[in-house]
């Protein structure tokens, strides 16, 4: 279920803040907010999202607006279908 309209999207103020320091000085934002939506003043920024383990960089463009950070940041690991014992079996 979506967020209702009369909100508006979800974002962590101390994160917004974080995207205005960054855009300024170029640099990048380190963030375990993955509920945050993405914003068009975000697009342009390196962002480093925690996937429970790790931190992945992602570099925000236009086509990201409107979906979530842990959309882009997956915590599980594909790894594989089988190997050789599902081919022998």
């Amino acid at each position: 279920m979506s967020r209702s309209l009369k909100k508006g999207p979800y974002i962590a103020l101390r994160l917004l803040e974080k995207f205005k320091k960054a855009k300024a000085s170029g640099g990048k934002v380190k963030t375990w907010s993955r509920a945050s939506t993405i914003l068009p003043e975000m697009v342009g920024v390196t962002v480093s999202i925690h996937n429970g383990k790790v931190f992945l960089d992602v570099f925000l463009t236009e086509e990201m607006v409107g979906y979530k950070l842990g959309q882009l940041a997956p915590t599980k690991k594909f790894q594989g279908h089988g190997g050789k014992k599902a081919k022998t079996a």
